[in-house]
Order: structure tokens, then sequence, then C-alpha cells
């Protein structure tokens, strides 16, 4: 009985260690940090009260960034799709941004406008970020522009921050409340 007990733990703890040795990993590499532009857009309206979409973006730049951000450099141009309405649901690509064979990119999902009037807009919603190197990494947004004036042009700034969670070793855990298992059972065989 106790040989096959011993046959039967060794088996079984190989059996363990097999699986978190050769189970698949996530290779996840999220992108983490914030990412800020800015530049001036030019609405489909001549007020921001009655602003539906931004017809075209000029003079667009990366005004700050953090986190795996970060190679790209204050001031580097970005490029934003338009038009972009501001009430939609459904995938848009809105800005991409390369630096040094570095490009992230961001797809909206939603977008809402939070407040508006003559002078001032906010739009804000969810995406996703993606960039060279990284998983494709759910973030929230916000498109905020002023016009003192109320007029076409404005600037406006943009601020993605992403809001993924790394992986937090629940792999590695599994393995290790399984070979505390596989402990107590040889220790109930062996006294047995």
């Amino acid at each position: 009985m106790k040989t096959l007990s011993a046959k039967f733990l060794t088996l079984a703890a190989a059996v363990v260690v097999s699986c978190g040795l050769f189970s698949q990993q996530a290779a996840a590499a999220p992108i983490q940090g914030d990412i800020d532009f800015v530049g001036t857009a030019t609405y489909n309206t001549n007020s921001l009260a009655t602003a539906t979409r931004v017809n075209s973006w000029s003079n667009t730049r990366v005004l700050s960034t953090s986190g795996n951000f970060s190679s790209i450099p204050d001031f580097n141009v970005a490029t934003f799709t338009a038009p972009y309405v501001f009430n939609f649901v459904g995938p848009q690509n809105l800005w991409t941004t390369t630096f040094g064979g570095q490009t992230f990119s961001f797809q909206l999902l939603t977008s809402m406008v939070v407040s508006q009037n003559a002078r001032f807009l906010q739009v804000s919603g969810t995406g996703i970020v993606s960039g060279t190197g990284f998983d494709n990494t759910a973030g929230l947004w916000s498109f905020s522009s002023s016009k003192s004036d109320g007029g076409t042009a404005a600037t406006f700034s943009f601020q993605a921050n992403t809001t993924a969670v790394p992986e937090g070793g629940s792999a590695l855990a599994l393995l290790g409340i399984a070979l505390v298992g596989v402990e107590v059972l040889r220790r109930k065989f062996a006294s047995a």
C-alpha cells in the first residue's frame, strides 16, 4: 500500500509541476500610463454649444506622457482622424503618434458629451490603446475644448489613461496551492 501511495504521490506531484511549467502564461504587457494632446479643432457649427463633431484637426501634438508612453517626447506630432462625432457607440480610430519606431494609437469605443456650452465642451468615454510591443489595453479618455468667443476653431486637449491591471501571478498561486495539497496527501498516506 505504501509503495502504491508513494507512486501515486510522485505521479501527482509530477503532473502538478508539469502543469505549472508548461501551462500557457499570459504574456500580458498592458500599457500603463497617461498621454495628453493639444491642438486646434474646427467644428461643424459656429458655436461649441451646438457642435456635434470635429470636422478637422490642426497642430495636434503630444503635450505630456507618463509610464509606457514616456518614449514619445513632448510636442511630438500626433495624427487625429476627422470627422470625430461626439455622441456615438462603435469603434473609431481617433489618434496615432509615432517616435523612434514606437507607435501608439487609440480606438474610441464610446463617446458622450459631459458638458457643453458656447465656450466649453467636454466629451469622455472608453477606448482601446494600442502600442508597439504591448497588448491592446482598455483606456478611459476625456476631450475638452474651449473658445473664448465661441467661434468655430478652438483649442482642445485630449487625455487618455489606461485601466489595465497586470496579471497577478494566479498560475503561480494555483501551483503553490496544489503543491501544498500534494504534501498534505503525502503526510496522510505516510502516517497510515
